[in-house]
């Protein structure tokens, strides 16, 4: 793994999804995201195919990139990936995780990233085990599992899958038995019931998208988060 730093040892992470923001004004809602203590941005990329939606064109990360110095960790949903890894390898971020679905060569990718000096790691569908991960997950700085289909996050009736949450226990009973230091992601309908219930020692970072951060408020939103944020930390 590469080795951790800074924002990587901390935890309970905020990482607002840029594809919730509003396209037309990016810049103003990082700002604000900045201003109201977030340290992380979530990008998700995707090609069109894997999920029927491309909110996010490289050309906008890279301006964004500009613009920030805080961390972009990369959600790369697509089929194949390794262009679109290519991309933002060469735009400079700071942790990309991509789907065991559509890579044939899941150690050879994850080896790849890694020779670029960036976190890498795999993220599961919901219907994906987490045995798939039994061989690879000493080299996974990272593991995101979605809570939703990806291409429904828009569809009426859609809610986080059921088994969402033995799924995230079981992947935090692989990681603690081998002592591993990877980092859970949870991403898809992460509300503040969520980081209530998995901040404290099972989730390392939650992808906050409309649920939990609201676009119209993103100071008072994120205020709430970070207040319970503390609350957690406290306690611990």
């Amino acid at each position: 793994m590469i080795k951790k730093s800074h924002i990587w040892d901390e935890q309970m992470i905020l990482s607002p999804s840029l594809i919730c923001l509003d396209m037309m004004h990016l810049e103003d809602q990082i700002r604000q995201l900045e201003e109201a203590g977030v340290r992380m941005l979530h990008i998700d990329i995707l090609d069109g195919h894997f999920s029927p939606s491309m909110p996010l064109g490289f050309e906008t990360v890279r301006q964004l990139r500009r613009i920030t110095t805080l961390p972009f960790e990369c959600h790369v949903m697509a089929d194949p990936p390794r262009y679109f890894i290519d991309e933002l390898l060469n735009v400079g971020v700071q942790q990309i995780t991509f789907h065991a679905e559509t890579e044939p060569h899941v150690d050879g990718l994850l080896n790849y990233i890694h020779s670029a000096g960036v976190r890498a790691g795999i993220a599961l569908k919901p219907f994906t085990p987490v045995s798939i991960l039994e061989y690879e997950i000493e080299k996974c700085d990272c593991v995101l599992v979605m809570q939703i289909n990806p291409g429904y996050a828009s569809s009426k009736g859609e809610s986080r899958v059921s088994f969402s949450d033995r799924k995230i226990r079981d992947l935090r009973n692989m990681i603690n038995k081998r002592g591993l230091n990877t980092k859970i992601i949870i991403d898809g309908r992460v509300s503040l019931d969520n980081i209530k219930e998995y901040g404290k020692d099972i989730v390392d970072i939650f992808v906050g998208g409309t649920t939990c951060v609201d676009m119209k408020d993103i100071p008072g939103s994120v205020a709430k988060i970070m207040k319970l944020r503390n609350q957690i930390l406290n306690q611990l």
